[in-house]
């Protein structure tokens, strides 16, 4: 589906087995191509390192540096090892984001794709919460400080991800619909007029291309990487509290 097409607001279905029971949407086809294509540049990047640095390597490291230091100044250089993941994370979004400009559906216009990794996320959390100080301190810190506090803090840790994958999933979506009533508009307008070609389709949208495709994208994955960060951080730093408290 075109971005800028409003016919149907779901993600095309590529493929249908078994009756329709199994099926693999756009989304899953162009997730796999991008997840490719971000590995294949980086290791293009990454590899034949030099003491005298080229212009590549220069590139590379600057990229490095970058999600090094975006994730040691939010979570503390004691959760530096979650730099790849977040550069992955930040990187894999900005990206999938940014579809539109190429004429194809974002990937995070798809609320499964939004959930999948805001699940990811509260999967690290707690992960990360049990591993810090143990299941039966995660249990008395639910608890803490009345025992009737443990399921508000249940549904508060099962919103998280609902949360996280709906802002996401709502603002680039909202940013696509956006961009076809634009079109839609423009080219109705372009009809008005007579016009031979969709002149007006092909200047005056652009600069709210560059800010629904462009700007948008690119703070929408910024939010998200912070949020994930914030989040995980928090987590492992009232978990150590407690620990050294204890």
């Amino acid at each position: 589906m075109n971005m800028h097409d409003l016919s149907h607001l779901g993600p095309k279905i590529v493929i249908s087995l078994d009756g329709g029971r199994i099926i693999v949407t756009e989304t899953v086809i162009l997730g796999m191509l991008l997840a490719a294509l971000i590995a294949a540049a980086l290791i293009w990047l990454g590899h034949g390192l030099k003491k005298i640095p080229s212009k590549r390597q220069v590139l590379a490291e600057y990229l490095v540096e970058f999600i090094y230091n975006l994730t040691r100044n939010t979570m503390g250089a004691h959760n530096i090892n979650f730099a790849p993941y977040v550069g992955t994370l930040f990187v894999f979004l900005i990206l999938g984001n940014a579809l539109g400009l190429f004429g194809l559906r974002p990937l995070t216009a798809d609320v499964n794709m939004t959930f999948a990794l805001s699940t990811i996320t509260f999967f690290l959390i707690n992960y990360n919460s049990i591993r810090s100080m143990g299941l039966k301190g995660k249990l008395r810190h639910m608890c803490d400080p009345y025992a009737f506090m443990f399921p508000l803090k249940l549904i508060e840790a099962l919103s998280q991800p609902v949360s996280l994958g709906f802002r996401l999933f709502g603002n680039i979506l909202a940013g696509a619909i956006v961009m076809a009533l634009i079109m839609s508009g423009l080219a109705w307008l372009s009809t008005m007029l007579f016009l031979p070609i969709p002149l007006l389709q092909a200047v005056f949208p652009l600069p709210a291309q560059l800010f629904f495709d462009v700007f948008h994208p690119l703070i929408q994955a910024y939010i998200f990487t912070m949020l994930t960060m914030v989040f995980i951080s928090m987590e492992i730093l009232k978990h150590g509290d407690e620990d050294r408290h204890s």
